[in-house]
């Protein structure tokens, strides 16, 4: 029946698209998009790299069984990360390489001499490191465009311009008010709309659980001469930057996280500036130009975990949100998991469990 769905996914973005792409063997899907074509905010605007400690000990088993598909698919290419402290810094340094060591990501401890051989130019102050080998870069555009031709050719009906405007759940389905001003119904309503994840659920009538979008701010430098080609991805212990190379140029960002509601957001000259301060706190090359400077959204549930599952205050609610800087290098696991309870499937690699949004105390 024309309007009529088994599923109803919001936000066209990696978590939207990988979810529409798997349930489409499995009834009719619509894949609604607010705005003009898919992945225009957090997918379009990632750094784009995949490394096993990124976003805490909580993600990595999400990002760990996230690897093998996206390395079967050509969508990896190794870059290597390297996590560097300053003498009064150690402490973290150590505690972090025998964490993630304990949780089985490959952490090989670096003294100064390693990192000189990895960082030509570093300024003395950085004195050890932890070096990830198996670091990589991916190639975001692909699999989000693979997952979108999944969909398509699983008949998933993608509608962009189409933002969610309202919704009310009876007899057993959603009626789905758009922006485009149809009205569609659907059995299950899967909220993947990132940095307007809360704003998804409070039109469907349930309360918020807290899914705050912070600002990430990302700049494109070129320098007296390009960087190296094998430099890793390279970040500070203390969270205050990270850099890497891409195609002769240099991305870097001040690893800002900025709360902002949710948005089409731009760089400020002032996080741009704080980026290039740290930069040059490290090593010694020289920047002759700011070619391109951007910002996207990360956004983060209370406890800073993805949320994955059925709301427990109302049937047929499913969230996928919440996945603040990790969402790209966890799409396969998450996608998995998340397909597993929409189809009430036994779980599979990743227990869901702490993902739940049970997890936190609402009230309708």
């Amino acid at each position: 029946m024309p309007g009529v769905y088994d599923f109803a996914v919001v936000g066209a973005g990696i978590a939207g698209a990988s979810l529409a792409a798997g349930l489409a063997p499995h009834g009719r899907v619509v894949l609604l998009e607010a705005e003009d074509r898919p992945g225009y905010h957090s997918t379009g605007r990632s750094a784009a790299f995949w490394t096993e400690s990124y976003g805490g000990p909580g993600v990595v088993p999400l990002t760990i069984h996230s690897g093998p598909f996206l390395e079967q698919h050509g969508l990896l290419t190794r870059r290597g990360a390297l996590t560097m402290a300053r003498a009064h810094e150690l402490g973290a340094l150590d505690a972090f390489i025998a964490e993630y060591t304990a949780l089985g990501v490959r952490v090989e401890p670096q003294d100064r001499k390693a990192l000189e051989r990895r960082l030509p130019g570093l300024r003395a102050e950085w004195v050890a490191g932890a070096f990830e080998p198996d670091c990589c870069d991916i190639d975001v555009a692909a699999l989000h465009q693979h997952w979108l031709g999944e969909a398509r050719r699983g008949g998933v009906e993608l509608r962009c311009r189409a933002g969610l405007t309202g919704a009310q759940r009876h007899d057993g389905s959603w009626s789905l008010q758009l922006a485009d001003g149809q009205t569609l119904r659907a059995a299950v309503l899967v909220n993947a709309a990132g940095a307007w994840a809360d704003s998804v659920a409070q039109l469907a009538g349930l309360p918020p659980i807290g899914v705050q979008p912070y600002r990430r701010t990302v700049a494109q430098l070129r320098l007296s001469a390009p960087p190296p080609e094998d430099l890793p991805l390279t970040l500070g212990i203390d969270g205050s930057f990270y850099f890497k190379p891409e195609a002769g140029k240099l991305w870097l960002s001040p690893h800002d996280e900025t709360p902002t509601p949710p948005c089409d957001a731009a760089p400020e000259e002032l996080d741009v500036a704080l980026a290039i301060d740290r930069f040059e706190a490290v090593v010694d090359w020289r920047i002759v130009a700011v070619e391109h400077k951007w910002a996207g959204l990360r956004s983060f549930a209370p406890d800073r975990l993805p949320v994955y599952g059925f709301d427990p205050l109302q049937a047929g609610f499913f969230w996928a949100a919440g996945q603040g800087g990790f969402g790209i290098q966890t799409a396969p696991a998450a996608a998995d998991m998340a397909l597993r309870l929409l189809l009430g499937q036994a779980a599979g690699a990743v227990a869901p469990q702490p993902y739940d949004p049970a997890r936190f105390r609402r009230t309708g």
